[in-house]
């Protein structure tokens, strides 16, 4: 066999188990429980970012009204009767390296959106990080099943 035909079969099968590795590897989409287990959050493709959303709560009603809770802390007036279930939380995550994705996050306990850093410790853990300025909260969600 010649060299050129042997180095072009090296390099086919480099590339078929490269492809190979990339598909199966570990990356955050899924669905993942709160760190407080007061939630169920979603993460998906959103185009070429990944975003996610809330698909359940512990507590979905309000205690107060018996009604589904709703995102009645918003700063925009017009979107407090939105349901917390269905809202989008992580925005716009776009890779920064290995495991790392960075964009924004919403949350409804304030009202308020904030710099959000999403690491992927392993296939199980993901680290939530919202950030102001220098003052940041990281939370760590778990994987379900």
């Amino acid at each position: 066999m010649s060299t050129r035909v042997l180095r072009a079969l090296v390099l086919v099968s480099t590339l078929m188990g490269a492809s190979v590795t990339a598909t199966f590897a570990v990356d955050p989409i899924g669905t993942w429980l709160t760190d407080e287990g007061k939630a169920t959050v979603r993460v998906t493709n959103c185009g070429d970012a990944l975003c996610a959303s809330i698909v359940a709560l512990r507590e979905p009603n309000d205690p107060q009204t018996g009604t589904p809770k709703t995102d009645n802390r918003n700063i925009d007036a017009g979107k407090r009767t939105r349901p917390i279930i269905g809202l989008q939380i992580l925005m716009g995550l776009r890779p920064q390296g290995a495991n790392k994705w960075t964009g924004q996050i919403y949350n409804p306990e304030d009202g308020k959106t904030y710099d959000a850093t999403v690491i992927l410790e392993n296939a199980n853990i993901l680290k939530v990080q919202g950030c102001v300025l220098f003052v940041c909260q990281t939370r760590t969600w778990k994987r379900k099943g």
